[in-house]
């Protein structure tokens, strides 16, 4: 190699050499897309929606949690009854509820397909019922969860039809989520959205495993 190529041959362990200058005007910089959120309209102009989350996989009350969340996000005043659950024994979105302001109250003596006392379980989904039709025509919310309420509407401690002229009667502008198996038929008819979950697989039925807190509990 002569003395001027090897003086002109680069160090291949060299960092690149700046490209040159570009004569000419300079490429326009991307602009950045500013995102904003989208505006909550005043309770009269909104639609408010009825859905129901039903079917036999789990999520139903995940999936209305999520919805609770993101309209606490929104300054929007949120509540949720649960039909089942009892107040004797917290669960994890009892203590989140708690440290966002939001009101979720148990309403239920726990899961009862093996109950004794029919007569007390059905008093106790009236006594729940009063309170939410309450809320329902003072507009208290405007987005309720009324968690489990199928299960009272199946096991006939809550008559269905009255049930469902109480959420045709709403306040205006107020989103109703029910949640449940087997959402009674004239039910699903009356919501605008209506999701069901399907079970492909659960770690109790395939591995024993049971409830984990943070996820169920």
């Amino acid at each position: 190699m002569s003395d001027t190529a090897r003086d002109t041959a680069r160090d291949p362990l060299a960092p690149p050499a700046p490209a040159p200058a570009r004569a000419g005007r300079r490429a326009p910089a991307p602009k950045r897309k500013q995102v904003a959120l989208a505006r909550v309209p005043p309770r009269e102009q909104r639609h408010g929606l009825l859905l129901v989350h039903t079917g036999g996989g789990k999520g139903k009350t995940t999936a209305a949690l999520g919805i609770l969340l993101r309209a606490a996000g929104r300054d929007l005043r949120v509540g949720m009854f649960q039909f089942i659950k009892s107040a004797d024994t917290p669960q994890g979105e009892h203590v989140a509820a708690a440290r966002l302001g939001v009101e979720i109250v148990p309403l239920g003596d726990g899961f009862t397909w093996l109950s004794t006392d029919v007569a007390a379980d059905r008093a106790l989904a009236e006594q729940g019922w009063a309170r939410v039709q309450a809320a329902l025509d003072a507009g208290t919310f405007d987005v309720l969860i009324l968690d489990e309420l199928t299960y009272c509407l199946n096991y006939g401690w809550l008559d269905t039809a009255r049930v469902l002229d109480a959420l045709a009667g709403r306040a205006r502008g107020t989103h109703v989520v029910v949640t449940g198996r087997d959402a009674p038929a004239a039910l699903v008819a009356a919501a605008d959205l209506v999701t069901e979950m399907r079970l492909v697989k659960h770690p109790y039925h395939e591995q024993g495993i049971g409830a984990q807190p943070g996820l169920e509990l």
